[in-house]
């Protein structure tokens, strides 16, 4: 079986892209790993992301066994490469395939599709600083896909084409 993992900073797409791919391929789970750290109120720490990572790997492992699901789409920010690595070492244990991609964009479009989305409790002007400022982070990241200039159903075409 197949886990796409997604990543990116706040307001890229992650999820957007990820519904839209597990939309268009009957039999995918999709997971947003902001689920397994849903904590009121939010707390990011190393032990909060720890449990994250192995709740997503418990319900990556139960996807596998699911008969009804042929591949899964994880979303998560993770702007820490030990956590990546953490999670694409996880799923390669249980024995999938791992495809890894990270979301970015300029300036501009983030700020554009920060606006335009009116229904993340996120899309704060606090948390739009905090993303804007991880941007060269993401953007040096493995398998970077410049989502600037792209519609969500390209983005989503080019990452099962693997391009």
């Amino acid at each position: 079986m197949k886990v796409i993992v997604i990543n990116g900073p706040m307001g890229v797409g992650k999820t957007t892209v990820g519904k839209t791919i597990a939309d268009r391929y009957p039999g995918t789970a999709f997971i947003d790993g902001d689920w397994c750290m849903d904590l009121h109120p939010f707390v990011g720490n190393a032990e909060t992301r720890a449990m994250a990572v192995d709740n997503i790997l418990h319900m990556v492992g139960n996807y596998l066994h699911c008969s009804a699901c042929s591949m899964v789409v994880l979303v998560w920010l993770m702007d820490d490469l030990r956590v990546c690595r953490q999670v694409t070492d996880g799923i390669s244990a249980l024995g999938a395939e791992t495809e890894s991609v990270t979301l970015v964009c300029d300036r501009e479009s983030l700020v554009r599709r920060w606006k335009n989305d009116r229904e993340c409790e996120w899309r704060t002007d606090e948390w739009l600083e905090v993303s804007l400022k991880s941007l060269p982070r993401f953007a040096a990241m493995e398998n970077p896909i410049d989502t600037g200039a792209l519609t969500v159903e390209q983005v989503a075409d080019r990452i099962m084409l693997g391009k």
